[in-house]
């Protein structure tokens, strides 16, 4: 059970009550983590998910998002978001192969995926400034410097849920995942 109390759905009012009605259209429910973040701060929910459409709207692959979101969250230890971008990387047409190596921080025989995924890790996991080989390695695997800054807006939004998560203690409304 999450540790944070998340009241009922249908009786969030006001703003939290709009942008609950945003997300059942866009994807039919809430997840938890939205629920529990939109009941306290619906300004903060709302932002989150405009950074998400921006994604949606960028220059990176739903898959290249997916693989983000997803390598961030096994990084991080956050359950909840391992689970959620699972099921949405499978829904984006990653294999479930594809999606255990990513969670394992694994190649995956695709280049380009492999190139993205550690240089995520690499951002997640190290700490300074990147060096300029780990530079010419995404640059060399084709990522503009347009996909760098929608690499970044993932990387941190993805970072929001995972720590909130990771607080929270956010019960799973997604399929739960082998943990590596």
């Amino acid at each position: 059970m999450s540790r944070i109390h998340t009241p009922a759905l249908d009786t969030a009012t006001g703003a939290t009550a709009e942008v609950y009605t945003q997300i059942r259209k866009a994807a039919g429910s809430v997840p938890n983590t939205y629920a529990a973040i939109g009941a306290l701060n619906p300004a903060a929910l709302k932002a989150m998910l405009q950074a998400d459409a921006v994604l949606a709207g960028g220059t990176l692959a739903k898959q290249d998002v997916e693989t983000i979101k997803l390598a961030v969250s096994a990084a991080s230890g956050c359950d909840y978001c391992e689970a959620a971008h699972s099921l949405m990387g499978k829904l984006a047409g990653l294999k479930p192969d594809v999606l255990k190596q990513i969670r394992k921080g694994e190649a995956s025989g695709d280049a380009r995926r492999d190139a993205l995924l550690q240089f995520v890790l690499k951002l997640v996991k190290g700490s300074g400034t990147l060096s300029d080989a780990d530079f010419a390695a995404i640059k060399q695997a084709g990522y503009t410097d347009a996909q760098l800054v929608d690499i970044s807006l993932a990387i941190a939004g993805i970072t929001f849920t995972n720590v909130f998560n990771r607080i929270n203690d956010t019960t799973l409304d997604f399929p739960a995942v082998e943990r590596v």
